[in-house]
């Protein structure tokens, strides 16, 4: 039975909603490195102030948080790797009603775009 899965308002998003073991579903790269861990990430971890990327060929840690714009709050993720540092506009977050499903879609500056889901 798949769970349906609500648009969570951004401007009011808790930190916390964000935490936890994401699949990446799907990409486009544009202008992004193709070689760069978030590139090739197959996983991403997020636990409180700690990020951690996983692809095929490498493994790279980290930090992120969380940055809102001053005009309309909305929320950005900022990340800190040993080999790279971007930004990334939280532009969807969808989730069940329990929180055990989660779609995040991400639009980095690069112009790479992302879409997580969880489990």
């Amino acid at each position: 039975m798949i769970d349906l899965l609500f648009d969570v308002n951004l401007q009011q998003l808790p930190d916390d909603y964000l935490t936890g073991n994401w699949r990446v579903a799907d990409r486009v790269l544009n202008r992004n490195d193709p070689g760069s861990a978030l590139a090739q990430a197959t996983h991403l971890q997020l636990q409180p102030g700690l990020l951690h990327v996983e692809a095929p060929t490498q493994q790279d840690n980290g930090q992120w948080s969380v940055e809102r714009d001053s005009l309309l709050s909305r929320p950005y993720l900022q990340m800190h790797l040993a080999r790279e540092e971007t930004r990334a506009l939280v532009t969807r977050l969808r989730r069940s009603t329990d929180g055990a499903q989660s779609q995040l879609s991400l639009y980095f500056q690069s112009g790479m775009e992302m879409q997580l889901a969880r489990p």
